[in-house]
């Protein structure tokens, strides 16, 4: 015996009518009643006489319809508290490399939020949260992702990502000009490699592939002065200082964006969770996402973005 299926008893109860409580459960009425005579076969009772013309409750169905009742009242009292047990613990995020520093005190009149030390690769805290680790993440993703993670995405931020080159010459350089770093460690940088081998396929820029972990820090600045040009900078090095040596150089025709997201599970019912996305995205622009100008992947979320929501 299921709870939905003394749902449906006590539905069709009130209706005496398979077709009303079809409709108002919203299921087919060949479901609801192959539900019912499950109901009837696990509790060795009939509980309605039907035929073509009317359904009329039996002495037994009669007999336990209060009973019914009570249990779904006692259900969905559990449920209330339980909802609200959950609400009172600490909403988890996690980040990746870049979380707005006046969150903690945005949330503070909305709910508790706990900001995850553990800071891991976008694929990674997006499969968090699809696990139940984390409420909410701040992190890079795709449709395809959010289609086979079950999660809704919102724009939070975005990064205008440059090339670095060594010398001094600061002007803007052409998308097609530029190099892309992958790294064969797919554990820690699957996002990146992802990100630039689609800007490579669409725009011509150069892919080179490495297995040291230099597509950020030290050793991706080896590979740049190595290189001896422009090379596309990964969002995680947006704001490390630079060597002298090297220069920050805009990319234009087009400009690559990365964007942000905050996500979270498709079936999440807590209250405050749905709380904080609102607050957390409140006044959030559009960053000129449908500039002419500017590169996204073509499966980017918010590539044909309307209000903002996913």
């Amino acid at each position: 015996m299921e709870l939905r299926q003394l749902r449906y008893f006590v539905a069709v109860a009130e209706e005496l009518n398979f077709g009303r409580a079809a409709q108002r459960l919203r299921i087919a009425g060949p479901s609801l009643s192959q539900q019912i005579k499950a109901l009837e076969r696990d509790l060795k009772v009939t509980l309605f006489d039907r035929d073509r013309r009317s359904v009329v409750l039996t002495p037994a169905g009669t007999a336990l319809l209060p009973d019914a009742r009570a249990l779904i009242t006692a259900a969905d009292e559990l449920r209330r508290r339980a909802g609200g047990l959950g609400a009172s613990q600490p909403v988890r995020i996690g980040y990746v490399n870049w979380c707005p520093t006046d969150w903690v005190d945005r949330a503070a009149g909305v709910a508790q939020l706990r900001v995850d030390t553990w800071v891991m690769p976008s694929h990674a805290q997006a499969a968090r949260v699809a696990e139940g680790n984390l409420d909410l993440a701040i992190c890079w993703v795709q449709n395809s992702d959010l289609e086979s993670l079950s999660l809704h995405a919102r724009l939070i931020g975005v990064d205008r990502l440059y090339a670095l080159e060594a010398g001094s010459d600061e002007s803007p350089v052409e998308a097609r000009d530029t190099v892309v770093l992958v790294d064969a460690d797919a554990a820690s940088w699957s996002s990146w490699n992802r990100y630039g081998e689609q800007f490579a396929a669409a725009t011509g820029a150069r892919i080179m592939r490495t297995d040291d972990g230099g597509v950020t820090g030290p050793t991706f600045f080896e590979h740049v002065r190595g290189l001896g040009c422009p090379v596309l900078n990964n969002p995680k090095g947006q704001d490390e200082p630079l060597p002298r040596d090297l220069v920050r150089r805009p990319v234009v025709d087009p400009s690559p964006l990365w964007t942000w997201s905050l996500v979270w599970r498709r079936s999440e019912d807590n209250p405050s969770v749905h709380a904080l996305i609102d607050e957390f995205t409140r006044g959030v622009g559009d960053f000129s996402l449908g500039d002419a100008s500017i590169w996204l992947p073509a499966d980017d979320p918010h590539q044909a973005r309307d209000d903002g929501r996913s």
